[in-house]
């Protein structure tokens, strides 16, 4: 009797050892960063404080700063020397450098500066941007991140959030000062004083910049009440400044009660594309003598009817006998907390980007920080900028990988 030979389901080669694929390293790629100095109207600000400089020297890389870059925000060139930073007083050769990194985004004659290819790190300001600005990214063959839009492992958006977190403060500050008598207002000193009634804040919007500003006002002694739209927002805040406040909803006949009595009203509403109008006009005129408005939402053009812009040299005006605060851009009154802040969030994503080897291997393994991408070797990637300004883009997915 024959006996049945089986084919067997594997070829000759597949039977013989086989190598073991291992998993290669990525090499360290070394960074060169240009740090130029900030020539937006009233920019104080500075991207990398020197203990930053420092960190990323120590890890191989290369850091060229623009003389004079950091003493807005009270940094010298020697501080930035010392290290291990290279000073130059030559614009042209920062911008030249192949990671171009800055706070306020560059002007088209900086971005003529330079080179083709180079990656562009800076915030994208949207609403002040024109048309001809990615035109020249394009090209010019850039890849650009803007860091208002880089998210973290949380989903939260780290440099907004930090900045958000030193204008709710700052706001409380700034009311403190235009409320005494030096600046022409009531008199009245933030401060639980026995006896004497505390000073009453409304705060429009529960956001980060509302938390914050409760958190100060309320530490400072003041009353305070918030309104939001949101049920939710206004739970999460009395869940994370842990203390019971007067919340309400945007209810007009509260939030007029509440704007009668007021000594200081923070605007801190944001909107998709606009701030929404919380408070009218009229609304301001029943409002007290000598009261203040710091509307932090300014720069979205503003949640109180009677706000318009202000600048650091004349921070305040006065209507209807209200002293209003409408200065955009407040954390640079700051320069060098807010500098600090920005230090803090960059330094980690350029290490980062160093240790896998540059930014194309970074942007394919973090999520995040190809949420900030929006132009990828001169193709636009962001819908945002495409639906703003009705240009075409593609989706940084399909490019990178």
């Amino acid at each position: 009797m024959s006996q049945s030979t089986s084919k067997s389901p594997f070829t000759t080669s597949e039977l013989l050892p086989q190598e073991e694929m291992l998993e290669i390293k990525r090499s360290k790629g070394q960074l060169f960063i240009g740090l130029p100095k900030e020539t937006s109207y009233q920019e104080k600000r500075v991207c990398l404080t020197p203990d930053a400089v420092n960190a990323l020297t120590a890890n191989g890389h290369r850091v060229l700063i623009e003389s004079g870059a950091g003493l807005q925000a009270k940094f010298s060139d020697k501080d930035y020397s010392e290290a291990g930073g290279e000073i130059t007083k030559d614009t042209d050769k920062v911008f030249s450098c192949p990671i171009v990194l800055k706070v306020a985004p560059p002007s088209e004659t900086e971005l003529e500066m330079m080179n083709p290819q180079s990656i562009l790190i800076s915030a994208l300001q949207l609403k002040t941007r024109q048309k001809s600005y990615f035109k020249k990214l394009a090209d010019k063959r850039i890849t650009a991140l803007a860091f208002e839009f880089i998210k973290d492992q949380f989903g939260s958006y780290p440099a907004v959030k930090t900045l958000s977190e030193i204008a709710g403060t700052s706001s409380v500050l700034i009311a403190s000062e235009l409320l005494s008598n030096m600046s022409g207002g009531n008199g009245l000193m933030f401060g639980n004083i026995s006896g004497v009634p505390p000073v009453e804040v409304v705060i429009l919007g529960a956001g980060t910049v509302g938390e914050f500003a409760a958190r100060s006002a309320l530490g400072l002694g003041a009353s305070v009440k918030i309104f939001d739209s949101s049920i939710t927002k206004l739970r999460d805040i009395q869940s994370k400044v842990g203390k019971a406040m007067f919340t309400s909803t945007l209810q007009l006949k509260n939030l007029m009660k509440a704007l009668k009595r007021a000594d200081v009203v923070i605007g801190a509403v944001r909107g998709k594309n606009r701030s929404p109008v919380i408070v009218t006009e009229e609304m301001v005129k029943k409002m007290k003598k000598g009261a203040v408005i710091v509307d932090v939402s300014i720069d979205m053009g503003g949640c109180i009817e009677s706000s318009v812009i202000t600048t650091h040299d004349h921070p305040t005006i006065e209507k209807h006998g209200v002293i209003h605060y409408c200065v955009p851009n407040i954390p640079s009154r700051y320069s060098r907390t807010a500098s600090l802040s920005i230090s803090n969030i960059f330094t980690p994503y350029l290490l980062h980007i160093g240790e896998e080897g540059g930014l194309e291997n970074t942007l394919r393994i973090d999520a995040g920080l190809r949420n900030g991408l929006y132009f990828y070797h001169g193709i636009l990637t962001s819908k945002a900028v495409a639906d703003w300004f009705d240009l075409t883009y593609r989706d940084a997915n399909l490019l990178i990988f």
